[in-house]
C-alpha cells in the first residue's frame, strides 16, 4: 500500500470517529438543553412568586431555587429590554442571551422577560469532538512522521548495505584482472585490445568506488562541475546512437565551482544522459543548459524523447520503479540520492511532456568565494 493511499485511509476513518462524536454530543447537548430548560421554567415560575410574594409565600424556597443556579447564565429584561438583573454573566453580554423569552407576569399591566444561555457543560461539550480531532490529527502526524522516518532510516541501511557488498564483491575479481592484464600487457606489448581491456578494467574500478562512496559519508571538494559534465558526454557521447545530438555549447567557456564529490556527481550524469538517450527513438537531441543564482548552479539537461505521463511523473523517483523491460529502477533513486542527502541539493524533473521530451534539472551548491 502507497504512503498516499495509507494517509487517505487513516484520514477517512479520523473523519469518520469526529463524525460520530460530533453527532453523538450535538443529541446530548440537545438533551441537556431540554432539561435546562425545563429548570428555567422552574426558576421563572420562582422569580415570578418572589416578586409577588405574601404571606404565604415559601420566600426560602425560591431563593433556593434562584440561587440553585450557579451554571445557567439568565438575564431578565423589562418591556423596553433593559437589563433588571443577571446571573453568571457579564453585564455586558446579558443582552446576547440567545434562548428564550419566558414571560414573567408581575401584574395585568407589567412583565418582564427571562432569557438563558447554554451552561459552561454545555459549551465544554460541544468543543469535545474539535478537541479530539485535534488530538487525533496530532497523532496521526505523529505516526506517519514515524513511519516515513523508520522508512527512510531502513532504505538508508538497505542502500548502505547494499553498496559496501557491491564494492566489497567487485574488488576480488577487478584485482584478478588487473594482474591478468598485466601479464597479457607484458606478453603482448603491441596487441591493440590489451588497452581497451586496461580502460574497461579502470571503469570497472571506478565503479567499486564510487559504491564505496555510497557506503559511506562522501568528501566534498570545491571544484568545476563543468569538466566533469564534458567528460561524462564525451564517454556517453560514444556508447549511443550517432543518430542523437548533444547540445553542448552553454558549457563552452564556463567555469562552475561548486561543492562536489565529483565521482558521484559524474556518476549523477551518467545515468540522467542514459535516461536522456534511452528516451529518444530515432533522431533527437540532448541539451545541456546552465543557470545559476546567487547561491546555486542549475544544471538542465533536455531530450527530445518520448516524455513521460503524469501518472508516472510521481513514481520516477522510488526505488525499484521502471518503464523500462530490463531496468531495475534504481538509477534515478541513486541519483537523487547523492544529490539531496550527500550534496544537499535537488534533483528534479523539472517538465515533461508526452511525445515532446523530459527535462532533469540538477541543483548544486556553489563554492564558496566563487
Amino acid at each position: 500500500m502507497s504512503k498516499r493511499r495509507f494517509g487517505t485511509i487513516v484520514l477517512v476513518i479520523a473523519m469518520l470517529i469526529v463524525a460520530i462524536s460530533v453527532l453523538f454530543t450535538n443529541n446530548l447537548a440537545r438533551s441537556l438543553q431540554a432539561e435546562e430548560q425545563k429548570r428555567m421554567a422552574i426558576w421563572a415560575e420562582a422569580e415570578r412568586q418572589l416578586a409577588s410574594a405574601d404571606e404565604n409565600t415559601d420566600i426560602e424556597f425560591c431563593w433556593s431555587i434562584i440561587e440553585g443556579n450557579t451554571t445557567i447564565p439568565v438575564c431578565i429584561l423589562d418591556a423596553e429590554g433593559n437589563v433588571t438583573n443577571f446571573r453568571n454573566i457579564d453585564e455586558k453580554k446579558a443582552g446576547q442571551l440567545e434562548h428564550g423569552p419566558i414571560e414573567l407576569k408581575l401584574s395585568e399591566q407589567q412583565a418582564q422577560y427571562i432569557y438563558w444561555g447554554d451552561s459552561s457543560l454545555i459549551t465544554r461539550l460541544r468543543l469535545v469532538p474539535y478537541a479530539q480531532f485535534a488530538l487525533i490529527f496530532i497523532f496521526i502526524a505523529i505516526a506517519i512522521i514515524v513511519m516515513y522516518t523508520t522508512q527512510r532510516s531502513e532504505q538508508n541501511r538497505l542502500w548502505v548495505g547494499l553498496s559496501k557488498e557491491t564494492a566489497h564483491q567487485l574488488g576480488t575479481p577487478i584485482s584478478s584482472l588487473n594482474a591478468w592484464q598485466q601479464l597479457l600487457a607484458d606478453k603482448y606489448p603491441e596487441d591493440e585490445y590489451v588497452p581497451q581491456m586496461k580502460r574497461d578494467i579502470e571503469r570497472l574500478q571506478m565503479i567499486a568506488d564510487r559504491f564505496q562512496k555510497i557506503g559511506s559519508e562522501p568528501e566534498l571538494q570545491a571544484g568545476d562541475v563543468i569538466p566533469v559534465l564534458k567528460d561524462t558526454i564525451a564517454y556517453m557521447h560514444s556508447r549511443v546512437s550517432r543518430r542523437i545530438t548533444v547540445e553542448d555549447s552553454a558549457l563552452q567557456g564556463v567555469v562552475r565551482p561548486v561543492m562536489m564529490n565529483a565521482p558521484l556527481i559524474r556518476w549523477v550524469f551518467e545515468n540522467l544522459f542514459k535516461n536522456a538517450a534511452d528516451a529518444i527513438t530515432g533522431e533527437g537531441t540532448i541539451r545541456i543548459e546552465v543557470f545559476e543564482n546567487e547561491h546555486e548552479l542549475m544544471l538542465d539537461i533536455t531530450d527530445t524523447g518520448k516524455g513521460i505521463d503524469k501518472k508516472t511523473q510521481t513514481h520516477i523517483f522510488e526505488p525499484g520503479f521502471t518503464s523500462k523491460e530490463r531496468g531495475w529502477g534504481l538509477g534515478l533513486p541513486l541519483a537523487k540520492r547523492i544529490v539531496e542527502q550527500y550534496h544537499g541539493g535537488k534533483l528534479l524533473l523539472k517538465s515533461s511532456q508526452v511525445g515532446v521530451g523530459s527535462t532533469f534539472r540538477v541543483v548544486l551548491k556553489k563554492a564558496e568565494n566563487s
